[in-house]
């Protein structure tokens, strides 16, 4: 990858780093509440409850152990030697998200607004937090959509149209993901909103070293 491509990536994982650090203040601080506890509302009034086990579904992708065996074998059927080097952003994600969650009080949205139905429920790869603060499945989502479009992009085998394609299935994707983490009341918006800028900040990161 030539310098100047590796500085703009560098320079933007950067800028999403710092938006994160200054977005997670600013969420300690409350500033935030009354827009988290807003938008939930306005999502369950607006979506239809015959949603909650499809989305509910929908959600399990974005677990951890799904997740991860998603991001190897796109990392192994595009041959990407240095893969183990995505991995370890991918996991130092995880960490910061779990060190997050002990630390940053902000608890998840109270029971009576929970939609989840528990279909299948995976063994949990760490101990349940308190805090919702980031999301994970937020941070995981963005993560391996940003690897998986710029793998997409440098894909000589694909054509332009399919590429198109492919974008809009992952944007489709990664919507319906952290709307219906707000909508099944498992995460306000800014545990979202912060997931995000967290997972695409070392996503961008890690473009660095491919």
């Amino acid at each position: 990858m030539p310098m100047n491509k590796k500085l703009k990536f560098f320079l933007l994982a950067v800028a999403a780093l710092f938006c994160f650090v200054v977005f997670t203040y600013l969420v300690k601080k409350g500033v935030f509440n009354s827009f988290d506890f807003d938008t939930t509302v306005r999502l369950q009034n607006n979506i239809s409850r015959r949603f909650d086990s499809i989305l509910s579904l929908f959600s399990l992708i974005g677990d951890f152990q799904v997740i991860s065996i998603f991001l190897i074998v796109a990392l192994f059927l595009f041959r990407k030697i240095k893969a183990i080097l995505i991995l370890l952003f991918y996991i130092i994600v995880n960490f910061i998200e779990l060190y997050a969650k002990y630390f940053i009080h902000h608890l998840p949205p109270p029971h009576f607004l929970l939609r989840t139905q528990e279909i299948v429920q995976f063994p949990q790869y760490y101990v349940q937090a308190v805090n919702s603060y980031p999301s994970g499945h937020s941070a995981r989502t963005v993560f391996i959509t940003v690897i998986l479009v710029f793998l997409l992009q440098r894909a000589k085998k694909l054509s332009r149209n399919a590429k198109i394609t492919f974008y809009f299935l992952l944007f489709t994707f990664d919507l319906i993901m952290l709307v219906s983490r707000i909508y099944l009341g498992e995460h306000w918006s800014t545990d979202v909103i912060g997931g995000a800028f967290l997972g695409f900040a070392f996503a961008i990161g890690s473009l660095i070293f491919i």
